[in-house]
């Protein structure tokens, strides 16, 4: 597996990046295509084409608004444990002062640099990038995804 870094830490699910939505696009191009080139049944095409722009776009939604949610229920979760476990204080009575992209962030450092980073994010408001920036021993997600092993 490839040593995860700033550069390297985001996914591709291969079937819905690379199979669904190119699908997607070249039928809604034949679509675009019809429409200039079967004039008789252009109100069909704009029909379908509107059909597949939205089925597309609730898709995405639908995907982002999912993934998201719990993937940053688990983040937030996984932070108030490892920041009770070290230093047996409470994360929830200070998490209030980050956003959840700063919160995302720490979450990549190390456990020795961990509670500093996160005090200097909240004292010097850093961003989600700063932070990052700081991180000396990047912490990476290994774990396999579902899909890896099929």
């Amino acid at each position: 597996m490839e040593k995860q870094n700033l550069s390297s830490h985001k996914r591709y699910y291969f079937p819905h990046h690379f199979v669904f939505y190119p699908i997607l696009l070249v039928l809604m191009a034949t679509c675009i295509y019809c429409i200039y080139n079967y004039r008789s049944n252009a109100k069909e095409w704009v029909a379908i084409f509107i059909v597949l722009l939205l089925i597309g776009w609730l898709f995405f939604m639908m995907r982002q608004h999912y993934a998201l949610t719990l993937q940053n229920s688990t983040v937030r979760l996984e932070m108030r444990l490892r920041y009770y476990h070290l230093t047996q204080r409470r994360l929830e009575f200070i998490e209030y002062q980050l956003s959840f992209n700063q919160l995302a962030a720490l979450r990549f450092a190390s456990d020795d640099q961990l509670p500093n980073l996160l005090t200097a994010a909240i004292d010097e408001k850093l961003s989600s990038t700063e932070i990052k920036k700081r991180i000396k021993d990047w912490q990476a997600n290994n774990m396999k995804d579902s899909y890896s092993n099929r």
